[in-house]
């Protein structure tokens, strides 16, 4: 990805610091540890008992033991807190991401304090403190590496970020150039750093406060039932009042007869079973998701799938495989190879029958016929070396001919060659263009007569796109969702990964996005992201070089705009954005982070199952159309009918009078225990139809409550 722009706060510390500086230090910046703030269950307990459809019943159940009906009451009681426990769990199963990162760090620091190599807690190293960074070792923080003047090469390490950006190849990082990042692991080479950032100044440590932005919410679908409930109880308490005043002044009611007529019309416009129903038919639709491998973490993203009308995905790892591959293209420049002869020479470079040392010789000796190699004595093996940039190996053939052969970059294993004369332009030419398309490339070379060196060919390789990305993506557009590329990787390779995969290439870098806060908080993001940016991000195919806080971005501009703005991803980095967006998707081999921070899981390679999830989804959304629009014409009908009932039905007239009790013929009326049963029987039959068969809109489905109503009504 070449050189990335670092900030630096310190020069590089050769001397380390002394206890009291680092003391002094720790009590400036704080602790070296991500923040973590959570909601005590029982809180988000007490939140699902507030709101329109909670109030009501609440209005209802205090009414009924005032007037010690006690079953009644009981009853209402139950509903209620059988909805909040519906919610309660819906909010809290899901994972906690920022706990996962945590469980990712490694809390150990090889810190240089004191005049003296020291091994600590993590958690207390302190900006400025001289770390050892060696193979097999975490990054405690983020650390520059630092320079070493008047040593014989240049201080360098190779730097696994996997976990945080998907990429499969190690960074190569020297003084000035990189920063390495905390929760990454140093795979190769051994330098001192300085610490630059500890805790929430981290790119580790920004994203856990991007995580945190996100507060837990019940779901769209929890939304449009509270609007159902508004428009309900508004027409119901307008009746109450009218049936009060009525049965008050017109038959003279007793306060408490008139008052427990009120509560029965008031719990008539109670959908009280509508949260059971939903939820019931949330859970078919994930258990018809999980036949396709797919986990729901969120059952209201079910009912937000549906909606789905954006798409943003990572690249690395999520729409390419995780891992690097020797492509067909395979230039040469002797007669006679080939593209598997010249890989047969590459994996003669390398021990073919040991485990692979690095990325690269992973991608060799997997692509490679290492029985053909087996035909060969390695006699010497030189492993990679930094400063050489180059393996190199000495064989004797079948034939008994010794030589050597070597592999590495072109512009060095060129210098080598005894013809690099003739062949330099069509090097440059072949590496210029593999540039420009982001394609990386390795040289393959060995020697002759003479011992002079000759290239044999050019290896490319490029993480390829999952088998099943481009049909995914055209089925997607095809059901009105539009897919962008959003990835950490350069411009250049994110624009040959969409030319691959038809997905266009109007992609720019982060330098037109919005900015993020001076203040670091994402609370302190303006609600006008949308209107600003909204429509140039929309325009755009995708965007390149960016930072976990610019996907979240992305992510919340478009969902301000009026997208329903799903993501896909699988590191560290995405995990904000997975979690802001409408509906965040992790990938198969995810990371811990990625998969807390997720509404869905996919449990096996691949993407087209995110297409099936988009139809299971809308069949799902038209089973709840369906039930919302019975359920809320059921409602209306019960609602007028005892409105209508009290005023032009009385029992009396139908000769249904009790000597006993003459007064309860004057007004018709039915017990809360009565009504709620029928309610209940109702609304239980239609737990069917959480498995009506349906057809899904080959369009993306929102919920259009005036019509739903209207439909209803009539």
């Amino acid at each position: 990805m070449g050189e990335e722009t670092i900030e630096v706060q310190y020069a590089d510390n050769h001397d380390g610091l002394t206890s009291a500086e680092a003391a002094a230090r720790l009590k400036q910046f704080g602790r070296n540890e991500l923040p973590e703030k959570t909601t005590p269950g029982w809180v988000i307990f007490l939140k699902c008992l507030w709101g329109p459809m909670p109030i009501a019943l609440w209005i209802a159940i205090i009414i009924e033991f005032a007037l010690q009906n006690w079953p009644d009451g009981g009853i209402l009681l139950a509903i209620q807190f059988g909805n909040a426990t519906i919610g309660w769990y819906e909010t809290t199963k899901a994972g906690d991401a920022v706990a996962a990162l945590k469980q990712s760090l490694k809390p150990r620091a090889t810190v240089f304090r004191d005049g003296q190599w020291q091994d600590i807690d993590a958690a207390i190293v302190v900006p400025g403190d001289k770390v050892k960074l060696a193979s097999g070792s975490a990054c405690p923080a983020d650390c520059t590496v630092n320079d070493e003047p008047g040593a014989p090469v240049v201080p360098q390490i190779d730097v696994d970020e996997a976990a945080l950006t998907g990429e499969s190849l190690p960074v190569t990082m020297t003084p000035k150039t990189h920063m390495a990042k905390m929760g990454s692991t140093v795979v190769r080479g051994e330098v001192d750093g300085t610490v630059q950032y500890t805790g929430t100044s981290t790119v580790f440590g920004k994203t856990a406060l991007l995580l945190q932005a996100v507060e837990a919410d019940l779901g769209n679908i929890h939304y449009v039932l509270v609007k159902v409930m508004y428009g309900l109880t508004g027409l119901s308490l307008v009746l109450c009042i009218i049936c009060f005043i009525f049965l008050m002044t017109y038959h003279h009611t007793s306060f408490k007869a008139a008052i427990e007529f009120t509560v029965v019309l008031l719990v008539v416009s109670i959908p009280i079973a509508i949260e059971i129903v939903v939820t019931t038919t949330l859970a078919l639709g994930s258990k018809e998701l999980s036949a396709k491998k797919v986990i729901v973490t969120r059952l209201s993203a079910i009912e937000m799938m549906a909606a789905l009308n954006l798409l943003c995905s990572d690249k690395t790892g999520t729409l390419t495989l995780n891992k690097m591959e020797i492509q067909q293209d395979c230039p040469v420049f002797s007669a006679g190879e080939d593209r598997e002869s010249v890989l047969v020479y590459a994996a003669l470079a390398a021990k073919w029958r040991e485990p692979p040392r690095d990325a690269l010789d992973t991608m060799v000796l997997g692509a490679a016929n290492l029985d053909r190699c087996d035909a060969y004595k390695q006699l010497e093996y030189k492993p990679f070396d930094p400063r050489v940039k180059r393996t190199e190996a000495t064989l004797v053939g079948p034939d008994g001919v010794q030589f050597k052969v070597t592999k590495g970059a072109p512009n060095i294993v060129l210098k080598l060659c005894a013809n690099a004369s003739e062949i330099q332009d069509r090097v440059e030419g072949i590496i210029t263009d593999l540039g420009s398309r982001g394609i990386r490339c390795l040289s393959v070379a060995r020697t002759f007569e003479n011992d002079e060196w000759y290239m044999l060919g050019i290896l490319t390789f490029l993480a390829p796109p999952r088998p099943d990305t481009k049909a995914t993506i055209a089925n997607a557009n095809k059901y009105g969702v539009d897919v962008k590329m959003v990835t950490g990787d350069h411009v250049l390779i994110a624009k040959e990964m969409a030319r691959m995969l038809n997905m266009g290439t109007n992609i720019e870098t982060a330098g037109g996005l919005p900015q993020f806060p001076a203040s670091g908080d994402p609370k302190d993001i303006p609600d006008t992201l949308g209107e600003e940016y909204g429509d140039m991000i929309a325009g755009m195919d995708g965007f390149a070089q960016v930072h976990p806080e610019h996907k979240y971005l992305i992510v919340e501009t478009l969902r301000q705009r009026g997208y329903t703005c799903g993501m896909t991803g699988d590191g560290v980095n995405d995990a904000p954005a997975l979690k802001r967006a409408d509906v965040g998707i992790a990938v198969e081999g995810a990371t811990d982070a990625a998969r807390a921070a997720s509404d869905m899981v996919l449990t096996e390679p691949g993407l087209s199952v995110i297409v099936d999830a988009m139809l299971i989804a809308r069949g799902v959304f038209q089973r709840m159309l369906s039930f919302l629009t019975y359920r809320v014409s059921a409602t209306l009908q019960l609602v007028f009918f005892f409105f209508i009932a009290v005023f032009a039905l009385p029992p009396k007239n139908y000769g249904a009078v009790d000597p006993n009790h003459p007064e309860q013929a004057e007004f018709f009326h039915l017990p809360v225990l009565m009504f709620m049963l029928i309610t209940l029987l109702n609304d239980g039959t239609l737990m069917a139809i959480g498995y009506d068969r349906v057809v899904p809109q080959p369009r993306p489905q929102k919920w259009n409550l005036p019509v739903l109503f209207f439909i209803a009504a009539v």
